[in-house]
């Protein structure tokens, strides 16, 4: 079954706007659309445990941001994406959740492959929801030119 739902979540890094070009194009060649995903994860939106929270201001700022920079990627790719979104929780349930709600038959999105204490500490996004998504995903890593 070829994919006609396919969410690509973003941070907007350098990583996930690959994800976002081999979605399109991926896309463009299976008469599918695209879905863009940004999550505002709980670090930023603070973490009341610790005592940490960021003001109304700064989120409404960070939230407006991320909404320009949406509808950029959006306007560059008009004809293949379909709903852009933007969600505020812990990502991987987001995308997980997101992915069922749209009926999604793919997942495509980049990973930054990080390891050692980085990935200790931040966890690995794109490992997770390969392993609990409702859909096949298409993991893009970039690498390093030689």
């Amino acid at each position: 079954m070829l994919p006609k739902n396919i969410l690509v979540p973003t941070d907007l890094s350098v990583e996930a706007g690959l994800a976002i070009d081999y979605a399109c194009e991926l896309a463009r060649e299976l008469h599918a659309k695209v879905h863009l995903l940004n999550v505002v994860g709980l670090p930023a939106i603070g973490v009341p445990e610790l005592g940490v929270a960021m003001s109304a201001t700064v989120m409404d700022s960070m939230i407006h941001d991320n909404h320009e920079a949406l509808d950029k990627i959006a306007d560059a790719h008009r004809g293949e994406i379909g709903q852009v979104l933007l969600k505020t929780g812990e990502a991987r349930d987001v995308i997980n959740a997101t992915a069922k709600e749209l009926d999604a038959d793919l997942i495509v999105m980049g990973t930054h492959g990080r390891t050692g204490i980085s990935r200790a500490l931040l966890g690995s996004i794109a490992e997770t929801v390969v392993r609990t998504a409702p859909c096949p995903v298409l993991t893009i890593h970039t690498h390093p030119a030689s």
